[in-house]
């Protein structure tokens, strides 16, 4: 009801032009309307941040969980605490907490920490696109990183401890017990991380409209797929279309990921151990 429902309807309202109190058919042409400038950019920008995201947040959170996994089990129990919090703050909040620290305003936090190195207060969120996509990826570090941890760590807690004993009997060093160990033995893990990041990646849209107050963010970087969905159905309208730009949307996540799961043997037995 709540999974399958939204589904089907959103696909057959793909083939309609829907109006107040009127629904027509039209076939193919809200699919035939995604061949504009404004749905590639938010295709190309979605790709792009999807694919950062996952480069930052498999290999930082593994390595934090490496070593959270060892030594004093007070700290490093407090110090998960300290990583997993801003996983349960709204990204409404924590993009509206971002936004007044960036603000232009020489009285703004990060303005006013730059005066005390001597730096000129500058207009962080308006800096170019590159600065943007900076901005975005430290929201989806500070956001995520803590959750992605918690999985490595019960990944590393199916490991053996008699494999590391007789890695360090044959005198195997710590970069060779995570390369020949740590990393090949959280492979199923690694491959739900990167998964769930797909997802993630993909649906990334209030951190950039919360960010830039639903303005356009510099150079239309912060422009997703999703983004694009709410501007044609919430904004313009057209439900019809942005039915259309959510299959497309859905094809894109769905191939994606199970090719990802194919490509690792996710679906032979072996791949499933």
């Amino acid at each position: 009801m709540f999974y399958l429902y939204p589904i089907i309807s959103t696909f057959v309202m793909s083939f309609q032009q829907v109006y107040p109190g009127q629904v027509d058919f039209i076939g193919w042409s809200n699919y035939g309307k995604l061949n504009n400038p404004e749905f590639k950019v938010a295709l190309h920008n979605s790709f792009r941040y999807t694919v950062y995201t996952i480069a930052l947040l498999i290999p930082i959170p593994l390595l934090l969980s490496v070593l959270l996994n060892t030594g004093n089990r007070t700290y490093n129990s407090l110090y998960r605490s300290i990583l997993y919090v801003p996983s349960l703050v709204s990204i409404v909040v924590a993009g509206t907490i971002m936004r007044l620290l960036l603000a232009s305003s020489p009285r703004s936090i990060v303005n006013v920490i730059a005066a005390l190195f001597g730096a000129e207060p500058r207009q962080w969120l308006l800096g170019g696109p590159t600065q943007a996509m900076v901005l975005l990826l430290i929201l989806a570090l500070w956001r995520w990183v803590g959750v992605n941890i918690i999985y490595f760590l019960s990944g590393l807690q199916n490991i053996p401890d008699e494999l590391y004993e007789a890695a360090d009997i044959d005198g195997a060093s710590g970069l060779q017990k995570l390369w020949r160990i740590t990393i090949p033995l959280l492979k199923r893990t690694t491959i739900f991380v990167t998964t769930i990041s797909i997802f993630g990646g993909f649906a990334m849209f209030e951190e950039s409209f919360i960010l830039w107050a639903g303005k356009p963010s510099p150079n239309n970087v912060g422009l997703t797929i999703v983004g694009h969905l709410y501007n044609k159905g919430f904004q313009e309208g057209e439900m019809g279309m942005a039915s259309a730009i959510g299959i497309v949307l859905l094809i894109i996540v769905f191939t994606l990921s199970v090719s990802l799961l194919k490509f690792f043997g996710f679906f032979d037995e072996e791949g499933r151990r």
